[in-house]
């Protein structure tokens, strides 16, 4: 059970421009909703014109909403919907890289090509968001904020092409905020535990004894809401976290305080 969310001012970002890669389905579209609804412009891409369509559709309701279809495995790519983008709307004052992509596979049974993709998805197609929008970046005041997982932390088995992207995501992460800092630029990730209706924990948890097996160890006993993640990012992008830079926050009901590792090397 849930109480009530936080009390954000209605206007907190009204006048301010973000773009959300991979903005367009779970966790990425209900922060791009959040940020429209706290009153920012909002440009949102994926790879699935259907879904940019729909996103577009959603977030027309609450913001100035806008899209674009892009691969984050395609640099040109990204860098066109990043640059449509910020011609539309202006400098981004908040930039979210959401892209991921995950399967299960022990290493002995994953394809080459298949660690490949995940880390093409999110470490390399992280790097291409990040460097892409990077000239459009407001100076100083942008906050650039990526979702990473657990997985950057702690072992999952069946899980290693994710484990290695997310955390050398967020060790790039690190290092951008020691580069753009200077330059009035922030850079956060936000590790997610178990999320309610999002298609990835349906791909990791797709059982009931997997959920269970989730809920009864993490010490808040339910799951996070995607709402809940979209609040964390609101934080980070406003004035509240303004000396908050190269930092992972864990958002995952204790779930880490009480791991030691999953023991039988279930995923």
């Amino acid at each position: 059970m849930t109480g009530p969310g936080p009390t954000f001012s209605a206007g907190l970002f009204r006048g301010r421009t973000a773009m959300v890669a991979g903005g367009t389905s779970g966790i990425n579209l209900a922060i791009a909703r959040r940020l429209g609804e706290l009153g920012a412009a909002v440009h949102v891409f994926s790879r699935d014109p259907a879904r940019v369509a729909a996103a577009i559709g959603s977030l027309a309701e609450v913001c100035d909403a806008s899209g674009s279809v892009a691969d984050v495995r395609d640099f040109d790519a990204v860098t066109a919907a990043v640059g449509a983008g910020a011609e539309r709307l202006g400098n981004i004052d908040i930039l979210v890289s959401g892209a991921a992509g995950n399967f299960l596979a022990r290493a002995a049974d994953m394809s080459a090509k298949g660690f490949r993709t995940v880390i093409d998805i999110d470490l390399v197609g992280g790097f291409h968001v990040m460097k892409a929008a990077y000239p459009h970046l407001r100076r100083p005041g942008a906050s650039v904020i990526n979702i990473s997982a657990l997985h950057a932390f702690t072992a999952f088995a069946a899980q290693a092409h994710v484990c290695a992207a997310k955390a050398g995501l967020d060790a790039m992460i690190r290092a951008l905020a020691l580069e753009w800092g200077q330059e009035g630029i922030r850079l956060n990730s936000i590790a997610p535990g178990a999320v309610s209706d999002t298609e990835g924990m349906a791909r990791i948890a797709p059982t009931a004894a997997d959920r269970e097996r989730f809920t009864r160890d993490t010490p808040l006993g339910r799951w996070t809401t995607k709402a809940e993640i979209a609040d964390v990012a609101v934080f980070l992008a406003s004035a509240a976290a303004a000396s908050i830079t190269g930092t992972v926050m864990v958002v995952d009901g204790g779930y880490m305080a009480g791991r030691t590792g999953n023991a039988g090397g279930r995923a």
